[in-house]
């Protein structure tokens, strides 16, 4: 009896097919891109004259909050969880410690803040700062910001803050700036 030849699969076309799957999914797939924390840094001077010194800054217009290596937060100088961060820094400032300002509703604390545009936020971590502690910091600070614009769009436009025009939601912005100012982590022990 004459043996039967078993016919081959040919195989020459399977790198392409893979090829082409390969391709295929690489184009489709989407990546994940962290956007990291939006800051708007100041430009670099050209030239820095010695002469010329920093304005003065009155201590009460500073905000000071500190973590530490063991992730407690010490917001002027007293320990707060990062839950009511968002409330004591509204109240910082929105205070409107020297009457100047018509449109903040603060309880005036001649202690606190003067009004917002004078009011500055300092944040001091510690190398051993957990990220998540930064990041949450990070976003209560910007949130009470964020909810003064959004309180302040309501009382003087009716409406919420994304909902005005551009020139609005810029006037609104300049009334509570975002002036937070971030100091080198250090070692705080």
């Amino acid at each position: 009896m004459a043996k039967r030849e078993v016919p081959e699969v040919n195989a020459g076309s399977m790198a392409d097919i893979a090829f082409m799957l390969l391709i295929f999914f690489l184009v489709t797939t989407t990546m994940d891109v962290d956007t990291g924390i939006m800051r708007k840094l100041p430009p670099m001077p050209e030239k820095v004259d010695p002469n010329i010194k920093p304005p003065p800054i009155r201590e009460k217009n500073l905000f000071e909050v500190v973590a530490n290596a063991n992730d407690q937060l010490l917001v002027e100088g007293n320990l707060m969880k990062v839950k009511d961060l968002r409330e004591a820094t509204k109240e910082f400032l929105n205070n409107n410690g020297d009457g100047t300002c018509t449109y903040c509703t603060g309880v005036k604390n001649q202690r606190s803040s003067d009004n917002p545009q004078k009011a500055i936020i300092t944040v001091q971590n510690d190398r051993g700062t957990s990220y998540n502690l930064y990041i949450k910091v990070q976003n209560e600070l910007v949130a009470a910001i964020n909810e003064l614009r959004e309180d302040l769009a309501i009382r003087k436009y009716g409406v919420p803050l994304d909902e005005l025009d551009e020139d609005r939601q810029k006037k609104i912005q300049k009334m509570y700036p975002q002036k937070i100012s971030e100091a080198e982590p250090v070692d705080l022990q």
